[in-house]
């Protein structure tokens, strides 16, 4: 079976390794070859993670509120690290799998290998035509709805049209640019589904 690199984040439950490995993941991505528009750019990156480290050192001082105050900090490092290997991954699945471990490596992250046996929850893949994508879900076992969507930030989250089958297909994208894609399934017999995971894939 294949084998596909996936960048992984192990992250400590100690802040001061939270923030050393931040740090090492801004010093590996910063004007790296591989990544020229990372979400978010470095300059958002490397201004939380200062934050982070400032809101830190008044937190060891125990002042009221500070700890508060470093831990919304420590959430948009976390929050912003997810989104940086979530990028660094769509740069990997557009490349040739024998690079995949390299890039990760590069951006001072972890590589996990996971053997494909079994159907992901979601692919993507470039259809023929420029700006066109199809996408393709694990089919769920009983009858369902299949909610689309996709992002350009992971923040902004546009709707496609919801479908029976799992699969649907998406045009007029701006080729070169990397686009975020999941999916919810709705049993009909009621009950919210979570989403999947995010796929990234740049557009071409």
């Amino acid at each position: 079976m294949a084998a596909k690199a996936i960048a992984v984040l192990k992250l400590s439950r100690r802040i001061n390794n939270v923030i050393a490995f931040a740090q090492a993941v801004a010093t590996a991505m910063n004007k790296n070859p591989l990544f020229p528009t990372p979400t978010p750019t470095m300059a958002t990156y490397e201004a939380d993670v200062a934050a982070l480290v400032a809101a830190e050192s008044v937190a060891v001082t125990r002042a009221k509120g500070a700890a508060e105050t470093r831990n919304a900090k420590l959430a948009v490092v976390e929050a912003d690290l997810e989104a940086l290997r979530t990028y660094v991954q769509g740069v990997v699945d557009t490349s040739p799998p024998a690079n995949g471990v390299s890039i990760i490596e590069s951006a001072g992250m972890t590589v996990r290998k996971v053997t494909l046996h079994d159907k992901a929850a979601l692919t993507v893949h470039q259809e023929p035509i420029t700006g066109s994508v199809k996408l393709l879900a694990k089919a769920a076992k009983r009858p369902a709805v299949y909610s689309w969507e996709y992002s350009t930030d992971q923040k902004t989250w546009v709707a496609m049209p919801q479908t029976l089958e799992a699969k649907t297909a998406l045009s007029g994208l701006t080729a070169g640019t990397i686009y975020y894609f999941r999916v919810q399934i709705l049993s009909k017999a009621g009950g919210d589904a979570n989403w999947s995971g995010v796929v990234a894939l740049m557009v071409i």
